[in-house]
């Protein structure tokens, strides 16, 4: 009896391989994904999440071939190239990754206009992203869509090698590491610190050296790169701008599918959504637990430490307005569905509260 029960095994088994193979061999679309990160990474979380949705709601139509790290491209001007000629079907870049081609994605990364997760999952997954997705596609001539926005490592925080910073006060002098952009350098410089392009591979060393003292990151990011190590004692939780990661498609391939795959492509991304908002909080826990426990000081603002930031940073809205191509459109955009996300949600708040 015992080898009968193997033997059924070994035939379901091979059955299911063939049924399997028979699928991958059926599909009438590839994707081709692919994200410049790791498999630690809640990019790549949200990837596999893609996958198995899209395949399985497809029942096979569909085959998503996912290449994570450099294999297709090494940055996101190469790899929204990639996308836009269609030798790469999906992306995921940050705001800054994606500036040089789309300016106004930085809106993001504009400070303290997003309270709380409950309120940046409810913007990002709504029309604010579909009037982002329209201007994306007006940009490159029809050629890139973007497909939704999720996150990629919670919430921006200032960090630093120096001292506690409770006020903007404390960042006087201090040499704060941004990317080449500009909008970070005017945040930076609005807040009495002086911006300092440095590559990210590079900043361990900087710290180290002194060549930098303080950051722009999230926690995951910190520990993960084992900045305490390089002397990164403090982190001050701000919270100045929520981490969004945007998914791009070519728009062809997308185009290309019958309404029913759109339809799963589409559900497929949403899945990604949900999984790459609650990836950080997850992973959050024990980074912060590792850093306080190596010694780490973990501040938490009080609401009016919290104000006073915002108020040191409000001339960033007006430049951002100003100097970026289609930034007054889509600031007003995100504060307007800021303003009615936080509505909503207050009101349901009082209702749960009774």
């Amino acid at each position: 009896m015992k080898l009968n029960r193997i033997l059924r095994s070994v035939l379901l088994a091979t059955a299911l391989g063939g049924a399997a193979a028979t699928a991958a061999a059926a599909a009438d679309y590839t994707v081709r994904a692919t994200a410049n990160s790791n498999e630690n990474d809640e990019d790549y979380d949200g990837l596999v999440v893609f996958k198995n949705f899209v395949e399985s709601a497809s029942n096979g139509a569909i085959e998503v071939e996912l290449f994570i790290g450099t294999q297709l491209c090494a940055n996101g001007a190469e790899c929204l190239q990639g996308v836009a000629d269609g030798t790469i079907d999906v992306y995921i870049s940050t705001s800054g990754g994606a500036a040089g081609i789309f300016p106004y994605v930085q809106v993001l990364d504009l400070p303290y206009l997003m309270r709380d997760d409950r309120v940046a999952e409810a913007v990002l997954s709504g029309d604010f992203t579909r009037k982002m997705r329209d201007m994306a596609l007006e940009s490159s001539g029809g050629a890139i869509r973007l497909m939704t926005i999720g996150n990629t490592g919670g919430w921006r925080n200032f960090a630093n090698t120096k001292r506690r910073i409770a006020a903007p006060a404390d960042m006087e002098g201090l040499k704060i590491r941004t990317v080449v952009a500009d909008l970070p350098q005017e945040l930076v410089k609005a807040l009495g610190a002086s911006p300092t392009p440095i590559p990210w591979p590079e900043l361990f060393t900087s710290f180290q050296t002194g060549v930098v003292e303080g950051s722009k990151n999230g926690i995951t990011d910190i520990m993960g790169m084992k900045f305490p190590d390089a002397g990164l004692q403090y982190v001050t939780l701000d919270g100045h701008a929520y981490m969004g990661a945007l998914w791009w498609m070519n728009n062809e391939k997308f185009t290309s599918m019958p309404e029913d795959m759109r339809r799963v492509v589409v559900d497929g991304f949403v899945a990604l959504q949900q999984a790459t908002f609650a990836s950080p909080k997850r992973k959050s826990i024990q980074a912060y637990e590792d850093f306080v426990a190596g010694g780490g000081d973990l501040y938490v603002p009080t609401p009016e430490e919290k104000a006073a930031f915002k108020a040191a940073a409000e001339p960033v809205y007006e430049w951002f307005k100003s100097n970026v191509d289609g930034g007054e459109e889509i600031f007003n955009a995100l504060t307007e569905a800021v303003a009615s996300a936080e509505e909503q949600i207050d009101a349901d708040l009082a209702k749960d509260l009774n």
